[in-house]
C-alpha cells in the first residue's frame, strides 16, 4: 500500500491511516466528560472498564481519529485508568530527559531502555537475536459498534483491506516485517541505534550487535517446528541462533560471529527515529 503511516497505531477508519497529517482535524479527548455509563453492568458476565465510559466518552475517542506512541498511553489512561494506575506502580513507559535523575534508581523504570542505561562494562558485548521474514502485526483500523448490553465499543474493522493480494492491511490489521509477534523495530532498535556506539543510553560504550534469523518455514513433518524457523519461541530451535549462542557461550566475540547480521532494514528505519543520544 501506499502512504502507509506505520506510526499510527490506531487509526478509527481507514482512510484517516494513510491521509497527511495537515488534513486530520482531531478534538482532544483528554479532558473531555465521559457521560454517564450505558451498559446495563446487572446483566454482564464479565464487568470492564468500558462499563463506566457513557456516549460522551466514547465519541471522544473516535473524534481524536489517530493515536500514535505519544498518545495511546493517553487513550488507554482515559479508557482503563484503574488498570492503568495499577501498571504505573511497576512499569514506565516514557523517555528519560535526564538519565542522572535519582528517581531512575525506582525499579519501575528498569524494563524500559529509554528510561535507564546499560552498566559500566566496556568489556561487554550485547546481542539482539530475532527472527524476521514474517508479517507480524503493527498498526489497527478501528471502528465503533452499535451501543448493546455488555457491548465492547471500538473494535478492530475486519471489513478494512488493502485492495491487493499482497497488502499489509488485511482484515483491519497493517502488518510489518518482524518474527509474528514482535515488529523489527521492536526487536533491533536499541542495538541498531539506542545502544551504538557511546550514548547516553550506553555510556561506555558496550558493543552491540544486531543477528537476525529469515525465517524459513519447516520443509517436512519431520523438522517439528523448524530449524530455520524465525517466528517467536519458535525460533528456539533454529540452528543459526543455537550455534551463535554457543560460540558467544563459548568464549566468541561479536566479531569473530561475523558482526551484524540483518535482512531486514533495521538501520534505515532506526536512523529515521529522531531521538537524543
Amino acid at each position: 500500500m501506499k502512504n502507509v503511516k506505520y506510526g499510527r497505531l490506531v487509526s478509527f477508519r481507514k482512510d484517516l491511516a494513510e491521509i497527511d497529517s495537515s488534513e486530520l482535524e482531531r478534538l482532544d479527548f483528554r479532558d473531555a466528560d465521559k457521560g454517564s455509563n450505558i451498559a446495563n453492568t446487572s446483566k454482564c458476565d464479565v464487568w470492564t472498564e468500558y462499563h463506566e465510559m457513557g456516549a460522551e466518552g466514547i465519541k471522544a475517542v473516535a473524534d481524536y481519529k489517530v493515536y500514535t506512541a505519544s498518545s495511546i498511553l493517553d487513550l488507554l489512561h482515559f479508557v482503563a485508568p484503574k488498570m492503568m494506575k495499577r501498571g504505573d506502580v511497576h512499569f514506565s513507559y516514557g523517555i528519560a530527559d535526564n538519565l542522572d535523575d535519582p528517581k531512575y534508581n525506582h525499579y519501575k523504570y528498569w524494563s524500559n531502555p529509554l528510561e535507564t542505561t546499560l552498566p559500566d562494562a566496556p568489556e561487554m558485548e550485547i546481542y539482539s537475536m530475532y527472527g524476521v521474514g514474517i508479517p507480524t502485526e503493527r498498526a489497527y483500523v478501528y471502528k465503533l459498534t452499535p451501543p448493546s448490553e455488555c457491548y465492547i465499543p471500538f473494535q478492530i474493522d475486519t471489513s478494512a483491506e488493502g485492495g491487493s493480494e499482497d497488502s499489509c492491511l488485511k482484515g483491519g490489521v497493517f502488518s510489518a516485517d518482524g518474527d509474528e509477534t514482535v515488529p523489527v523495530l521492536s526487536s533491533g532498535f536499541m542495538c541498531a541505534k539506542g545502544w551504538r556506539g557511546k550514548t547516553r543510553f550506553n555510556p561506555s560504550g558496550i558493543r552491540t550487535y544486531v543477528r537476525e534469523y529469515d525465517h524459513a518455514p519447516p520443509a517436512n513433518l519431520l523438522e517439528g517446528r523448524g530449524t530455520q524457523s524465525g517466528a517467536h519461541v519458535d525460533i528456539l530451535g533454529n540452528f543459526a541462533l543455537i550455534e551463535d549462542i554457543i560460540r558467544v557461550a563459548a568464549g566468541a566475540t561479536g566479531e569473530e560471529l561475523g558482526g551484524d547480521r540483518v535482512y531486514s532494514d533495521i538501520f534505515k528505519w532506526s536512523e529515521k527515529i529522531d531521538l537524543k543520544l
